[in-house]
């Protein structure tokens, strides 16, 4: 018994290495590792429904080129048919039945006989493009087009979501420094209301002053709370960011708030937004898709040309007999109620749309480029002033708590300074946060990012 338990034991322990290990393998995040924004983005790239469902059409769309490309090959068909039917004849007059073959009456009257026969086809027939002016040609241009604006629709969902998942990052990380900031403050608070209590309890400090500072605990515990619920916040808005929603486990950051000084002006951002933003080389391959339809639309005027060869065997008894064909097929649309003339001019107000689409497009780039860059250049000179502000902070919370354990200051001055101190901090983390989003904003507004997958 002793050994069947001991063997019991092991298979549970092997089994929850196993499962534990499966569990690692199968998780894009380990619980309780150290998560980068560059993993973050990957996984964001690599499991985000968004990003998918683009990278699928984008692959529909390069599968429509196929399509087109298949009319410049050989058409092949096979048919076999068998038909039991009558063979009435209609006077003294021939004529062609459905399958092709003559039928000649035996006698000079009509006839309704209700004798069926057998009747027998098979074949096989081919047809080869020789030419047709551009339209097929015409519609191979617009089907890439059309790919190249896909790929173009899914780099742009790249930008939108590493933009996102690089905000969220930075608000989690900012939110987690902020709960080390009340953490801090409840314990500076505890220190002074023991403090307060001592010199209260000794006659020195009017009772008042416990009140008052058992109040500012209170407060700085509530800001804890409240800092706490936003960590929570964030990691679930970055785990959605990331595509993992419920299946994210437990995680640190690993990257920290920085900043470093702005060098790039203005124009270059300008020059590499105008030269990489995908919604503006998605308009242009728009118009380049409309200008392949208008050439596609023209080759109606114009005949279409293609080769035909064909064998079968058809009768009314085996062996059946034996049919070759070959020869040059020419179609031309004499008259279609100007359907081609309507085609071609749809074709090209759509293309002064998109063309007026790009301009304003562009009109909007430049918009947006620029109050992105002044946004971070604000919040460059916004963390220059909080960390004056922190500085002057801190100097003036160690002034009142020396006065205060001196007796020269009194309680509300300690609690104001102490106050300050914390929102200056939190503050801080703010301004050190906006930055990165500032910049990640800029990033995402000119087009950067990583290379395409």
């Amino acid at each position: 018994m002793h050994t069947f338990r001991h063997s019991i034991g092991a298979a549970i322990v092997l089994c929850l290495a196993w499962n534990g290990s499966a569990y690692a393998a199968d998780t894009p995040v380990e619980p309780g590792s150290k998560l980068t924004l560059e993993r973050a983005i990957e996984l964001a790239l690599t499991y985000h429904p968004a990003r998918l469902a683009a990278q699928s059409e984008a692959g529909a769309a390069r599968e429509r080129i196929g399509q087109a490309e298949s009319a410049l090959l050989p058409q092949v068909l096979g048919a076999a048919e068998y038909l039991r039917s009558t063979d009435n004849g209609i006077g003294d007059t021939s004529y062609l039945s459905p399958l092709g073959f003559p039928r000649y009456p035996s006698t000079g009257r009509n006839t309704n006989s209700t004798e069926t026969f057998d009747n027998y086809l098979m074949g096989i027939s081919a047809y080869q493009h020789l030419f047709d002016f551009g339209r097929t040609r015409g519609l191979i241009d617009e089907r890439t087009a059309e790919a190249d604006a896909a790929r173009a629709r899914l780099r742009f969902v790249d930008l939108d979501l590493i933009f996102r998942v690089t905000q969220r990052y930075y608000v989690l990380v900012a939110a987690a420094q902020k709960v080390r900031v009340f953490q801090t403050a409840v314990a500076q608070r505890t220190e002074h209301l023991h403090e307060a209590e001592v010199k209260a309890q000794a006659g020195l400090k009017p009772e008042i002053d416990t009140y008052t500072a058992k109040a500012e605990l209170a407060r700085a515990k509530l800001h804890l709370v409240d800092a706490q619920n936003a960590v929570a916040t964030a990691k679930v808005a970055l785990d959605n960011a990331m595509g993992l929603g419920s299946d994210a486990p437990d995680y640190q950051q690993a990257d920290v708030l920085t900043y470093e000084q702005i060098t790039s002006p203005l124009e270059a951002y300008l020059k590499t937004a105008f030269g990489q933003r995908p919604d503006l080389k998605m308009l242009e391959d728009e118009a380049r898709a409309s200008g392949a339809r208008i050439a596609s639309f023209k080759s109606d005027y114009l005949p279409t040309i293609g080769a035909t060869a064909g064998y079968s065997a058809r009768g009314q008894e085996l062996p059946a007999a034996n049919n070759v064909d070959v020869g040059v097929v020419v179609t031309w649309p004499i008259f279609n109620g100007f359907l081609t003339d309507h085609q071609v001019a749809e074709a090209r107000l759509h293309q002064d749309a998109i063309s007026h689409a790009i301009q304003d497009l562009r009109q909007r780039i430049f918009l947006q480029v620029k109050s992105a860059y002044l946004d971070w250049e604000a919040s460059l000179q916004r963390i220059h002033r909080a960390e004056q502000t922190v500085a002057a902070s801190r100097g003036e919370l160690d002034l009142a708590e020396k006065r205060y354990e001196a007796g020269l200051g009194s309680i509300i001055e300690l609690t104001d300074a102490q106050r300050r101190f914390t929102e200056d901090e939190a503050g801080y983390i703010n301004a050190l946060a906006d930055f990165s989003i500032a910049k990640a904003a800029l990033t995402r507004d000119t087009g950067a990012g990583p290379p395409e997958r």
